[in-house]
């Protein structure tokens, strides 16, 4: 099979494109950012810490906030999430009074310095702890494509082969926390791919993980090389829908609201930025896992000719 062309390429991300407006176009969108808005968006270094504490977390708020404003509960035995909530408070800080004229310092009769109070506000940080939507139940939030995909892929066992061999991290099914289907974790040095999943959303959480771990490895970027969350989402689950589409795994009803929640906006901004990226990463994940041509495939062990034994070399 040849390797990929760059119009096939095009094409196929023009269709997630495509799809992604289609979607912004349509009314579970706004349901869904109406819900989403409700939701706060947290600092850098806030951001930092749930990272650290759960890996996995993709929308978080604090337990009255899941009780109160969404109709969910936090699961019994289930830990926080610590973060710094900041604490606006008014103190009041003694000044000495200055002649606006001459800008120096005003006395009183008995000689001393007069002074005036004025009120000043301040920030002070406290601890504060919420939790992760996998971490609750209840009343479902408003999504914008299918939770999980079903379906058979033909080839399953090779492409699954294929893809583990290319994986700059070693591939394990092993239990993942939370709503993920999968992670790349530098830390540990793997990918971790949750069992018991379709063949189809298997093999797209699998492309999806080799991505980043191909792509966002922050041990091999320059401090300006690294992306936001946001931008590494989007980048990954894009060179998974091109590659899954051409091999005939449709990941639309997936991949199109995964990426559009990530998005900041319809300019989809963060997909047209990375298309060099995730052109020449989808080709290069193809190219490797296409299936060899017939006349190069291995023959079975029965199928190999019987070689002569060499004859013996004659004496002089």
């Amino acid at each position: 099979m040849s390797p990929i062309s760059d119009e096939r390429l095009a094409e196929l991300t023009d269709r997630l494109e495509n799809g992604i407006r289609d979607l912004y176009a349509s009314g579970r969108y706004a349901e869904y950012l109406a819900a989403m808005s409700k939701f706060h968006r947290y600092s850098f270094g806030n951001a930092l810490l749930i990272l650290l504490q759960c890996p996995t977390a993709s929308t978080v708020a604090g337990y009255n906030t899941w009780k109160k404003t969404f109709g969910r509960q936090v699961k019994r035995g289930e830990k926080g999430i610590q973060i710094l909530a900041p604490c606006q408070f008014t103190y009041l800080v003694e000044y000495q009074k200055i002649d606006p004229a001459t800008g120096q310092l005003l006395y009183g009769k008995d000689g001393k310095p007069l002074t005036e109070r004025r009120r000043e506000n301040a920030t002070r940080f406290k601890i504060a702890t919420v939790f992760d939507v996998s971490q609750t139940e209840g009343r479902e939030l408003p999504n914008i494509g299918v939770s999980e995909l079903t379906g058979e892929v033909s080839d399953f066992t090779g492409i699954y082969d294929r893809l583990t061999a290319l994986s700059p991290l070693p591939v394990e099914q092993d239990h993942v926390p939370g709503t993920a289907k999968g992670y790349a974790s530098f830390m540990e040095g793997r990918i971790v791919i949750k069992p018991g999943m379709s063949q189809v959303q298997t093999i797209k959480t699998l492309v999806h993980e080799i991505a980043h771990a191909k792509l966002h490895n922050p041990d091999f970027l320059s401090e300006e090389q690294k992306k936001a969350r946001r931008e590494k989402e989007v980048e990954a689950e894009s060179v998974a829908y091109v590659v899954c589409q051409h091999f005939g795994i449709d990941t639309s009803d997936y991949s199109f609201g995964y990426v559009a929640g990530w998005s900041r906006g319809q300019e989809l901004a963060e997909l047209k930025a990375s298309l060099d990226v995730i052109h020449s990463t989808a080709g290069e994940i193809i190219n490797a896992i296409q299936p060899p041509p017939p006349e190069l495939e291995r023959k079975a062990p029965e199928q190999l000719p019987q070689h002569r034994k060499p004859k013996k070399s004659m004496r002089k």
